[in-house]
């Protein structure tokens, strides 16, 4: 398997998230669908600057939670929101209903295996992609978490 260019990975993100920026939401999510994943607007908080980051994810829906893949566009880094969530794991989502509070977390285990089985029914490149990385690449579960009583 080959990549795309650094450069193009990074400006295809950046566009997506200035479509989604600039219409203000009503462009660049949307829901799964059977054997093809949805996308959501994720705010985490920086582990340095503790500041609002947003970024545009793949995910699909494993009953109440969210589900996604540190992946950095199969690069080796590990991705920054992924980072962020390992420091501070309470975050936001925007799925194409409304937002929602979550908290994150890696699956493990049986539960990775099964997640990640999924995602491959999604990709059937998935494997030979995840194989260019020299670390396992994170399954990141998103669960639901209640609104803040005020």
């Amino acid at each position: 398997m080959i990549l795309p260019p650094r450069w193009f990975v990074r400006v295809a993100w950046r566009v997506h998230r200035g479509l989604y920026r600039v219409t203000g939401g009503r462009v660049g999510l949307r829901r799964p669908k059977p054997k093809d994943y949805g996308t959501i607007h994720l705010t985490t908080t920086g582990r340095r600057s503790g500041r609002e980051r947003g970024v545009i994810l793949g995910y699909f829906e494993d009953g109440p939670n969210l589900v996604t893949m540190a992946m950095n566009g199969w690069a080796d880094p590990e991705p920054a929101w992924w980072l962020n969530l390992q420091a501070h794991p309470d975050a936001k989502v925007v799925v194409p209903d409304g937002t929602r509070l979550v908290h994150a977390r890696a699956a493990r285990g049986d539960e990775r295996s099964r997640l990640w089985s999924t995602w491959r029914e999604i990709d059937t490149g998935l494997d030979d992609f995840a194989a260019l990385r020299s670390s396992e690449t994170a399954v990141v579960i998103l669960e639901p978490r209640p609104d803040p009583v005020l």
